[in-house]
């Protein structure tokens, strides 16, 4: 597949920022075209509409889930250890595509909300084989969104709400033994 316009990506890199700094309300065109260096009608050249830069949006979110799935499914340390390990947040390009698509979703994109679903079954489907029944896939699905969440609360005081190195590992190991079959 050839590599979309530098144009186009610094657009959907430019919604994309304004939707997790302050929301879907704030993520119009003009503030979009502001921030990607690009004329309102540039932007325009590449989504015709504000619904076409959110479509937009969410294809990258498929996009990179795939290539994340990919990763997951080859990774040594197995696809249920790769996935709550990874669910603490590195700021990466996964990351960013799925703070945005929940922010288009909170704001009433019923097309965010599917997509999201959307994602979270296909790592449901990646883990499923890897697990013994349904209570222990609920119980890492409902792990890492734990983490995830409290990553995002997670303000480097004091008290660490995320485990890190060490504790990530323990944890991991301790959810392997606890699911594996």
């Amino acid at each position: 597949m050839p590599r979309p316009p530098l144009a186009r990506e610094r657009v959907l890199d430019a919604f994309e920022s304004i939707l997790i700094a302050d929301g879907e309300r704030a993520a119009t065109l003009d503030a979009t075209a502001k921030a990607a260096g690009v004329s309102k009608g540039g932007l325009l050249y590449h989504f015709g509409s504000k619904e076409e830069l959110a479509a937009g949006l969410l294809e990258r979110l498929d996009a990179l889930t795939t290539a994340d799935l990919e990763r997951m499914t080859a990774a040594e340390e197995g696809p249920v250890a790769y996935y709550v390990r990874t669910s603490v947040m590195e700021d990466d390009a996964l990351d960013r595509a799925l703070i945005a698509a929940t922010r288009l979703a909170q704001g009433g994109s019923a097309a965010a909300a599917d997509m999201l679903r959307h994602t979270r079954l296909r790592w449901e489907d990646t883990i499923r084989p890897h697990v013994r029944d349904r209570a222990s896939l609920d119980l890492v699905m409902l792990l890492s969104d734990g983490l995830y969440f409290n990553n995002s609360l997670d303000v480097h005081g004091p008290e660490r709400l995320v485990p890190r190195s060490e504790e990530l590992a323990e944890l991991i190991a301790l959810v392997l033994s606890a699911t594996s079959r």
